[in-house]
This record gives structure tokens, sequence and C-alpha cells, in this order.
């Protein structure tokens, strides 16, 4: 168990933006970067958080590798569908604005898709598939990213951990929400392991041999994630093949990088990430409020199914973020203490001063973050 200390959720929030403020990022864009990032932490996604703020967008920009005033431009258009260049700048913004298209060109064609190339890392899947939601619309959101995951039978990272994310509304029930790696587990996962000085289970990653490794500071150090599943022997190639099947809707179809040529978030050139977004209107399809009855009836055989010893719930996709983000709003969102110090350091940096007051302290499982 390691310690973590508690901080509110909206001055995370502020210290958040007024760290990219700082870093020339304007007001309104650092607000809706800061909101997804926060999004992450609330849902206990904390691999995606305000983990990353510094390693992944901070050093980035400071190094001029990310671009805080691009906009996005459409370089091709169809009825259903957009391809976007997000010519370098912050992820969210790119892929927030491209998901709202999304949206858009579905109220006119039932059925929308959106791809993404030149943009950097976005954050966390599921926000943007949920963006649906409100329109009684199913939302779908995939990205590539740096090479992290070896195939199956390889031991050099050449697939990102790229995640799929869909969302769907229902009526008396929570959304459902799946929002997932097709690694194993993301790397932030391994980063948050390595920073509580922490082993990691057995079978998520190998070290730079190819041998499966618990030491995380080997994995981050030439090792790679394993594809969900793990090993062979556990279907792993499952994983392979969804991570394979993201890359080639994130980065080949939308005319980004892909593979082994997706940028490092440190590394001294464009990361070139390519993202994919689809909103499919219920009523394209059937009456919506059939739709959501039916969602609660599935999700109720699920949740009345018996149990297994030991165990007295059974949850749907997204419940468990549900419920977390509403604690997390009201008592505060835990931070590693590791993750603390390197925000202290981050904003002393770029004198944007970590000086928040504390609700107090926790021992908490790093297995908490989640995706």
């Amino acid at each position: 168990m390691a310690k973590a200390i508690i901080y509110r959720a909206e001055d995370l929030f502020d210290f958040m933006v007024r760290f990219f403020e700082k870093l020339g990022v304007p007001k309104d864009r650092a607000e809706i970067t800061a909101e997804i990032l926060q999004s992450a932490d609330l849902r206990g996604v904390s691999s995606h958080g305000i983990i990353r703020l510094q390693t992944y967008y901070g050093s980035r920009l400071q190094k001029g590798l990310i671009d805080p005033l691009a906009n996005n431009e459409i370089v091709r258009e169809s009825p259903s569908s957009i391809g976007i260049d997000g010519k370098n700048g912050l992820g969210q913004i790119a892929a927030r604005d491209a998901m709202q298209r999304c949206i858009d060109k579905a109220r006119n064609s039932g059925v929308a898709m959106v791809t993404v190339r030149n943009s950097n890392h976005y954050g966390i899947a599921g926000y943007y598939a949920m963006m649906a939601l409100e329109h009684d619309m199913i939302g779908i959101s995939f990205t590539n990213a740096q090479p992290l995951v070896a195939p199956t039978f390889g031991r050099k990272r050449l697939l990102g951990t790229n995640p799929i994310a869909v969302a769907a509304p229902a009526h008396n029930e929570k959304p459902f929400v799946l929002d997932m790696a097709t690694s194993i587990v993301p790397i932030g996962k391994v980063t948050v392991f390595e920073k509580a000085g922490d082993n990691l289970p057995d079978g998520w990653a190998v070290d730079s041999t190819g041998q499966t490794t618990t030491d995380p500071k080997s994995v981050l150090n030439g090792g790679a994630l394993f594809p969900l599943g793990g090993p062979e022997l556990l279907r792993g190639y499952k994983g392979y093949g969804l991570a394979l099947w993201v890359d080639i809707f994130s980065g080949v179809l939308s005319g980004a990088a892909f593979g082994r040529n997706v940028a490092d978030p440190v590394h001294l050139s464009n990361a070139n990430v390519g993202h994919f977004f689809a909103a499919m209107r219920l009523d394209a399809f059937r009456d919506p409020d059939e739709f959501k009855q039916d969602m609660d009836r599935l999700f109720q055989q699920l949740k009345t199914a018996e149990k297994a010893i030991g165990h007295d719930r059974i949850y749907i996709h997204g419940e468990k973020e549900f419920e977390l983000t509403e604690k997390y709003k009201m008592e505060g969102i835990p931070l590693l203490e590791e993750v603390v110090k390197s925000l202290v350091e981050a904003g002393k940096n770029i004198n944007v001063p970590f000086d928040l007051s504390s609700l107090g302290e926790k021992k908490i499982n790093p297995a908490y973050s989640g995706n």
C-alpha cells in the first residue's frame, strides 16, 4: 500500500489551468485540457490524469513540440465523414473538436465517422465516447499511441496501448461506458507502481529479453507490455489483434503515424498521433426510448444473476467510475505522494506553485489506477 494525499478537485483543476496558461495555452483551451485530465482522475483512471501533466504535456509544450494555438483543418469531407489534420496541437483540443463535429454530422446522416492525424496524446478515450450520450447517440473513440506493447511472440515495442472506448445510453441505469487499453494495462499504471516502489503483478510485461518481469523499472527501461490477455497461452493474440485494429483505424486510415513510427511523448519530433471517432444516432435504427429501456433490462439480467462465492455484486462497465466520480467530487482526489512531489517540482520550474491545501492522507493500492 502507498501513501496518497487528498486534494479538492477544483483546486487541482485550477492548478492545471494555471500550469497550461503559463506555457502559452489560451485559457479556454487550458480549461478544456484540464477538464479532460481531471475526468480521468475522477473516474479512478489516475494513469491518464494529472500524473501526466509535465511528462506528456508540459515537457512537449516547453520544447515547442506541441503548438498550443493550433486549429483543426478539414482535409477530406463527405456527408457522413471527415478527415482532420490536428496541426500538432494539444490532443485534447483536437479530439474534442473532432468528436463534436462527428456528433454534428450524425445528426444529419444518422451515423458519422471522423479521423484525426498529426495530433498528440488525448487523455482518456472514454471522455470523447461519452460526449455522444446526451444526444441519444452511441459514441466510439480510438487512438493509437507511442509503441509500448510487444506483439505476441515478440519482445520489442511495436504497438501502442491503443485504447477502445464505447458509450451507450440507458434509461434508469447508468450508461454503458467501456474504456479499455488493448494492452494488458496502460503504461501509466506501470509508472504508478514504479512511483509507489511496488512490484507488478506477474504476467503484465516483459523485460528487454522478452522474459516476463515484475520489475516496473525493467519495463520502463527497454521492456514492453503484454497485449490484452498476456502471453500466447492466455490468448494474448486477441489483444494484439485489437491493438492492430485500432492502429489501422487511427493511424493508417487517418494518415497519421502508426506502429513503431508514433513518436515518444518526449521525443524531439512531432508525435503525429492518430484518432478515430464515430457517433450513431439511436433513432436511425429504432425508437431511442425503447433502446434505453432494453438496455436497462439487459443490465438487470446481468446484475441480478447469481454471484460467484465471495462476491455480492456484478458491475456494468462504467458503474464503478460513475460512483467514484461522485465520491471524489465530494471527498477529494487522492494523489500518490510521489506524484505530488513531481507536481511541486514541475510547478516550481515554471513559477506556478503547487501550494494546495490537502484534505488529509490515506493508504491506497496503486492498482486503483484504471483502464
